[in-house]
């Protein structure tokens, strides 16, 4: 006769492992009931909203379609998904996608929790110091791209003026005229414009690291290093991975800067302008809606590394494990 047992379960509602397997208490298990009931709502009006249009570009995927001559519409299958991969235009788009992505997360991340660091501390004036800091995060993108390509402008441009005493810098610098230069254009502009939100997103997370903690760290003789690296980074971990994943996703799909600054020139263009030149400037529906497909799942799989890469656990994040 088999018996079954229960997990057991303190006063508190923790956690306890059967199996050496953490079994889920009574409060994670409620509040993930709660989460879903609250996001479901939010879930069925995106779904709402955007099935329809995510179906039909699987569907147009599938078919040879050209809107110059829509009689010459045909059923292809994968056709369009082989010829996207075996395309080396594509390639170089992802590559390029893939280094403004990795450069831009990895200089707003440093510089947003410095940032936030500054936000957290200071004491005198702190709501206009938030909201200064923020400013760049509320103007239009296609608006700070103009103001960009106007800054490194050849011409016009204060760029070249003002930081001509850099070695790598000249009056007659032309950003737009390689891919380097164009590439560090739009770069900047993009940091410029979305390190604000990285570093609001790190503020909310340095709100959550205890005082009592670093207190305790600096009674034992712990340097500053020592406390960032032991103490505020460690329990930042979830608030970290969050701004991470966020930019990250919307960094992969990266279209006004290039549109406004390069129109994808010198090798700039990413995927998701390589879509639009597909679907709008060769009107191919069945290609665009191919690529569109594939950058749609590549966001999917970024998506799932960063969660993998950063692997927190949101249970002792909430301080129950």
């Amino acid at each position: 006769m088999s018996t079954t047992v229960a997990p057991e379960t303190d006063k508190a509602g923790q956690e306890h492992r059967k199996g050496g397997k953490p079994v889920a208490s009574d409060r994670s298990s409620a509040e993930n009931r709660l989460g879903l009931k609250l996001v479901a709502p939010a879930v069925v009006l995106m779904l709402l909203v955007t099935a329809w249009p995510m179906i039909q570009a699987l569907y147009l995927s599938l078919f040879r379609y050209r809107l110059t001559a829509p009689d010459d519409r045909a059923f292809v299958g994968i056709d369009n998904y082989l010829t996207i991969l075996s395309d080396d235009q594509f390639w170089k788009s992802t590559g390029t996608t893939l280094l403004i992505m990795v450069v831009t997360v990895a200089v707003e991340l440093v510089i947003g929790f410095a940032f936030a660091m500054v936000m957290h501390r200071i004491v005198f004036a702190r709501g206009l110091m938030r909201t200064s800091i923020l400013i760049p995060y509320g103007i239009i993108t296609v608006v700070s791209a103009f103001a960009w390509q106007f800054a490194f402008s050849l011409n016009n441009g204060f760029v070249n003026s003002w930081f001509n005493w850099l070695p790598w810098i000249a009056d007659d610098t032309n950003w737009f005229g390689d891919y380097p230069h164009a590439m560090f254009a739009i770069m900047v502009s993009e940091i410029w414009k979305t390190t604000p939100f990285m570093a609001l997103l790190l503020l909310a997370g340095l709100a959550q690291v205890s005082e009592d903690m670093l207190e305790a760290a600096k009674v034992d003789g712990a340097t500053w290093w020592q406390r960032l690296t032991k103490v505020i980074l460690p329990n930042m971990r979830a608030a970290i991975m969050v701004a991470v994943l966020f930019r990250a996703l919307d960094a992969y799909r990266i279209f006004d800067n290039i549109f406004v600054m390069t129109k994808g020139a010198e090798g700039t263009q990413s995927i998701s302008f390589l879509t639009y030149r597909q679907v709008i400037e060769q009107m191919q529906l069945g290609l665009g809606s191919a690529m569109s497909v594939l950058l749609f799942l590549s966001v999917l799989l970024l998506a799932w590394l960063i969660v993998k890469l950063f692997r927190v656990d949101l249970a002792q994040a909430r301080g129950e494990g």
